[in-house]
C-alpha cells in the first residue's frame, strides 16, 4: 500500500507522460479527430490501476472515434509507461471520457436563462411564499 502523497506523484508522473505520448507518439488518426486532452489521472492506493479522464474537443463522431482510438491505444501507452517510469509493477490503464466541460456549460447556459427571471423579481420586490416550511417557523411572507 502506498501513501497519499506517493500516489498523488504516480498520477501526476502518469499524466505528464500520457500527455507527451498523445501528443508524440500515437499515430493513430481517430486520436487526432477530436482534439484529446489529460483532464486528470486516478491512481488506486496499490498503484495497480490507472484510471485517465480525457476531455475530447469535437462533435460527437469525433468524440467516439477518439475514444476508440484511445482503446486500441491502450497497450501501447500502458507498454510506454512501464518504460519511461519506473514502476515495481505497470498500472493497468483505462481511459475514460470526462464530460464535466459539457455540464458545466449546461449549467451556466441555464442559469443564464433564470437570471432575467430573478432581476425581475428583485427589481419588483416580489418573493414567492416558500412552501416547505417546517413546524414551528414562521412563513418569511407572513403567512402560515
Amino acid at each position: 500500500m502506498a501513501t497519499a502523497r506517493r500516489v498523488a506523484r504516480v498520477a501526476e508522473l502518469i499524466k505528464r507522460e500520457v500527455s507527451q505520448i498523445l501528443l508524440s507518439e500515437i499515430k493513430d488518426d481517430r486520436v487526432g479527430a477530436g482534439m484529446v486532452s489529460i483532464v486528470d489521472v486516478e491512481v488506486s492506493n496499490d498503484l495497480q490501476n490507472a484510471r485517465i479522464f480525457v476531455s475530447i474537443y469535437g462533435d460527437e463522431t469525433a468524440q467516439h472515434q477518439a475514444m476508440e482510438g484511445l482503446a486500441a491505444a491502450t497497450p501501447f501507452v500502458r507498454r510506454e509507461i512501464g518504460q519511461r517510469l519506473s514502476l515495481r509493477r505497470v498500472p493497468t490503464v483505462v481511459f475514460l471520457q470526462d464530460r464535466s466541460l459539457e455540464r458545466g456549460s449546461r449549467v451556466l447556459a441555464l442559469l443564464n436563462q433564470l437570471r432575467p427571471t430573478f432581476e425581475a423579481k428583485a427589481q419588483t420586490g416580489v418573493e414567492e411564499p416558500l412552501e416547505n416550511t417546517a413546524e414551528g417557523e414562521e412563513n418569511p411572507s407572513g403567512g402560515e
